[in-house]
């Protein structure tokens, strides 16, 4: 499975800034190497920056507005 390529302002649409986006997918890698399960079909060579990503991309991994 190859990394596709995912468009930063699609990404940024989705969460509202560069910003947020980056803390986003910071966060969630830190989960992944802590052991949280994936939340989409990943190469176990894959690392887990990429994964957080393409979760955000799938809407697998949003922030939520209080």
């Amino acid at each position: 499975m190859c990394m596709e390529n995912v468009s930063r302002e699609i990404l940024i649409e989705k969460v509202g800034s560069l910003y947020k986006l980056c803390n986003l997918a910071a966060m969630r890698a830190m989960e992944i190497n802590a052991g949280h399960k994936k939340l989409i079909e990943t190469d176990p060579k894959e690392k887990v920056t990429t994964t957080a990503i393409r979760e955000i991309n799938a809407g697998k991994v949003f922030l939520k507005e209080l």
